[in-house]
Order: C-alpha cells, then sequence, then structure tokens
C-alpha cells in the first residue's frame, strides 16, 4: 500500500478557543506552540529531543525484542539502560516530567494526552511514556492513500502471495496441545493440527475459553485493564473546512476526566477526538458529506448502563461540538452507529472492552505483559494488544514481528 507523510498531525481545540496545528516539521510546531500557547519553543525542541533519546534507548529492548529474559537483563543494551536511569523517567508520573518540561498548562495538557494512546492516565503513567510523541513528532506520521483498512487488505493479499490459506468465518474453538507441545486447533468441532498455533485473542479470553485447563498466573491476573472508548461513527452532512483529519477538542479539566474514569464513568465534559478519513480519502463520504468518527476515552464495561452513558455522552459531544466549533452537528448526522465498550469486547474478545490490554499505570509496567512465547506449552505463541509489548497498530505489529524471529525456521 501507499502512503503519504501528514503535514499537520492533529489539530487541537481549547476551550478558550485556541486552536493550535501541530506540523509534523518540529521546528514548525515549536514555534505554532509558541506563538498560540506562548511556550517556549525551545521548550518543545529540548523535550522531544529526550523522547528521541530515551526512544534510542529503550526502543530495541523494550519494543522490537521479546521479554527480556534474565540474560537479557545482563545484555550491553541492558547495561546502557542501567548507565542512563534517569533518562527513563520511570520514578516520576508522565505529568511531573511534562510540568517541569512547559511553562502553560495548555502545553502539558497536550503533551499528558500521549498516555491514552496506550489506554493510560498521565497522572499515574511514569514518564517513561514520554517516548511516544517521539513516534508522532519526530518521526511523523503518515496516513495510507487508500484508507486506513488498506494496510489489513495489503496483508492478506502479501500472506496469500506467501502460500497462506484463511478460513475466514471459522471460529476457534480450542487451541489443543498434548504432553507439553501444541497439536492444533479445533474449528466447528473439528480438530485440525498443527506444529505452531499463534493465539491473537485477547490472554484474558484465551486463557478461559480457548484454554480452559490452563490457568492465567496470578501474576496477570492481578493487572488491571486499559481503558475503553466510547464511539460514535456519524455520516453528516455538509463539509467543515475548520476541521482537519485528526482533531481534538480538549475538556477545561484533564485531571477530572481521569478521576471519572478511575470512578468507572465519563465526564460531562470530556476530551473528544474527531477523525474525518474523507478528509483524505475523498470516496470515503459522498459528496457534500463527511464520516466522522467521535471517540472519548471510556472506562472499561463493569456493568456500567451503557444506555445512559450513551445517552448523556452523545448529548456532551454535541453541545462541545456546537460551543467549540460554532457547529450545530446534530442537525445533519444523516446516519449513525454507537461501539460501547460491551460491544467491543463482543467483537473483538477483548477482555472488558479494554483498547490495549492491560493500562501501564504504574512503573513496572513494561514487566508485566505476557511474553509472546508459552513456557508451558511448545510451539505456542502470543501476539497483540494483551502481551508484550503493548497495544495499539504499531506495537501489535512489532508482537508479530517479534514471534516471526521466535518461531523456528524450518
Amino acid at each position: 500500500f501507499s502512503y503519504k507523510k501528514l503535514e499537520n498531525v492533529t489539530r487541537y481545540f481549547y476551550p478558550d478557543g485556541k486552536v493550535l496545528n501541530s506540523w509534523a516539521d518540529p521546528q514548525r510546531f515549536a514555534n505554532e506552540a509558541s506563538d498560540v500557547l506562548n511556550e517556549p519553543a525551545d521548550n518543545i525542541l529540548r523535550y522531544l529531543k529526550e523522547c528521541d533519546d530515551l526512544y534510542r534507548l529503550t526502543s530495541n529492548m523494550f519494543i522490537f525484542n521479546p521479554f527480556p529474559s534474565w540474560k537479557g537483563f545482563t545484555s550491553d543494551e541492558a547495561k546502557e539502560i542501567g548507565k542512563n536511569l534517569k533518562k527513563l523517567k520511570a520514578f516520576e508520573t508522565m505529568h511531573r516530567v511534562n510540568t517541569r518540561s512547559f511553562t502553560q498548562q495548555q502545553t502539558v495538557q497536550l503533551f499528558n494526552r500521549f498516555a491514552t494512546y496506550n489506554g493510560s492516565n498521565p497522572y499515574k503513567a511514569p514518564g517513561t511514556l514520554t517516548i511516544i510523541p517521539h513516534l508522532e513528532h519526530n518521526v511523523g506520521a503518515y496516513f495510507p492513500d487508500k484508507g486506513m483498512y488498506s494496510i489489513a487488505e495489503s496483508l492478506q493479499l502479501l500472506a496469500v502471495r506467501l502460500d497462506v490459506k484463511f478460513e475466514l468465518g471459522a471460529k476457534v474453538e480450542r487451541i489443543e496441545y498434548r504432553k507439553g507441545r501444541v497439536t492444533g486447533v479445533r474449528v466447528n468441532g473439528v480438530s485440525e493440527g498443527f506444529d505452531v498455533v499463534v493465539n491473537n485473542t485477547d490472554i484474558f479470553t484465551a486463557y478461559p475459553k480457548l484454554m480452559p485447563d490452563r490457568k492465567l498466573s496470578w501474576f496477570y491476573k492481578r493487572q488491571k485493564p486499559s481503558s475503553s472508548a466510547l464511539i460514535f461513527y456519524w455520516g453528516v452532512k455538509g463539509e467543515y473546512q475548520q476541521l482537519d483529519l485528526h482533531n481534538i477538542l480538549f475538556s477545561n479539566d484533564y485531571a477530572g476526566e481521569f478521576k471519572m474514569l478511575e470512578g468507572k464513568g465519563i465526564s460531562d465534559d470530556p476530551t473528544v477526538y474527531i477523525f474525518i478519513s474523507s478528509k483524505a480519502v475523498a470516496s470515503d463520504a459522498p459528496l457534500g458529506h463527511e464520516n466522522w468518527f467521535v471517540m472519548v476515552n471510556a472506562p472499561e464495561d463493569c456493568g456500567q448502563n451503557w444506555d445512559e452513558l450513551v445517552s448523556a455522552t452523545r448529548k456532551s459531544i454535541v453541545g462541545k461540538i456546537k460551543s467549540m466549533l460554532g457547529i450545530d452537528i446534530e442537525q445533519n448526522i444523516v446516519n449513525e452507529e454507537v461501539l460501547t465498550p460491551p460491544i467491543i469486547e463482543q467483537r473483538t474478545g477483548s477482555y472488558k472492552g479494554a483498547l490495549y490490554g492491560i493500562n501501564s499505570n504504574n512503573r513496572f509496567a513494561a514487566f508485566s505483559r505476557h511474553p509472546n512465547q508459552s513456557s508451558k506449552v511448545k510451539g505456542l505463541y502470543f501476539v497483540g494488544g494483551s502481551v508484550h509489548p503493548g497495544g495499539g497498530i504499531p506495537l501489535c505489529l512489532a508482537s508479530a514481528k517479534i514471534v516471526d524471529n521466535l518461531i523456528p525456521a524450518k
């Protein structure tokens, strides 16, 4: 698939009327932050340099390779990390790092948002997560010419060229193994033999449903789920020039939002993310219309009344769009679908609808994810957002690459 680098990564809207474009070019972004937020440009550039340093220090060990063994902790890379522990920022929260890095609270709020990229709380997650802005602002953000789904289509086409056979709609009922070795899977009551099985299901679902006689370790059971999302898919009449491809409408009280999430609720003044793919791929919406993906952070499903939460949150979002953008979107919504945490769990098997497996709200989170290879069943591997190295498309693909390297060549 072909793709292009975005000139503007995200357009940020603040309650006081400020609008900031986070340009892909770091210097241009820094100048924009200086002009709009009164944040010294040098602060932005210094921060992004520190993010770059952190990525170079840790990525190979913690992102692109299997979870380190004890032997791994004695490697040259581990020793280098040990000599630069302060750079990890693991013993202070992301919010604390951002607060001491910037002079303006609106800049702090912008960079605090990156904790949500893996479903975490910036007021609890370690400062190590400041690695995330490096990818967006130093490496850049990209968009496929034919939209996000073209990534999946291209992966399938490549697999078919390599003689991979797809059995779509064939639900796996069991992962089968005997005497400590995987033997295959059971599909529709029929056992299919395989030497290697790669599980892409959330581990909190895979163990009880696909391997019921294998208990997930208490260590993993005690980990807390990441946040989920409440998503509105809106087909809207009209074209709105004030919006870009990626848009954020910030709340007045960011800390309050996360307190509400901890209480398993949704703030009545949520930060709203609006993604409009038709800005880049015109055919994604009919002429004179746009396709809005509207998302707010939500807690995992704990039995809340989601009908009430959907109704209240929808009202908050519509009101926020009207007050901050001057758009009366309600009268222009011509089609609507809603995705809630229970629906996410039903469709994907994601435990309680969590988007990223476990959260990263403690300094040991990087060491708390399930490994990519079973130590009990030979030939069984794990990929996806609930295992090492974490959630989100880039890290899910990293887990797949790790497993590809782990599987013995034959």
